[in-house]
């Protein structure tokens, strides 16, 4: 089983906005998709064949509530000492996140590994939570000078992109995706 989570907030005042590339990126990859809701995993969920796709509602700073569940229930957290996740844990063959990144050029696009946050509170959530940076990441950029030297970086991933950045986010999430 492979979890891919697409990070954002819940709620359709967020449904354009930066912060929400992971959620827009799911929607790219799967656009016919009926999402369901689940309390148990505090997340949109649908499973594909060995995949299994996550929107969590904890909204983005609490990512890992959902991410850190949805790993225990399908065992891919290796156990240490009982219920204590093993600190450091390698999950790069079960876990991609996607997520926009606001040192990243709009535009551009990255994949990682065993990497710090770089300031994204969703990223930092998850690494709390699984007790390891271990795992892949593709981040989406969403850097746009012009904006980002007005805007306090908290709220310039709380705005919504404008008909331009829209049709670049379009060309890189097709792009991006192919790494799935």
């Amino acid at each position: 089983m492979h979890i891919i989570v697409g990070l954002g907030n819940p709620g359709e005042q967020y449904a354009k906005n930066r912060h929400n590339l992971g959620f827009m990126a799911l929607d790219t990859l799967l656009p016919e998709v009926k999402w369901q809701p689940s309390k148990k995993f505090k997340a949109l969920v649908y499973e594909a064949d060995d995949c299994l796709y996550l929107k969590p509602q904890t909204f983005m700073n609490n990512s890992g509530e959902a991410v850190q569940a949805i790993m225990s229930y399908y065992g891919l957290l290796p156990k240490k000492l009982g219920v204590f996740n093993k600190s450091d844990s390698d999950l790069n063959d079960a876990l991609t996140v996607i997520h926009d990144d606001i040192d990243i050029e709009l535009g551009k696009w990255k994949v990682s590994h065993d990497s710090r946050s770089g300031g994204n509170n969703g990223i930092n959530s998850i690494i709390s939570h699984l007790k390891t940076k271990k795992f892949q990441r593709i981040r989406i950029g969403v850097k746009n000078e012009l904006l980002r030297t007005k805007i306090p970086a908290e709220k310039f991933v709380l705005q919504n992109f404008n008909s331009e950045e829209r049709e670049i986010i379009k060309t890189v999430l097709a792009e991006a995706l192919k790494t799935l």
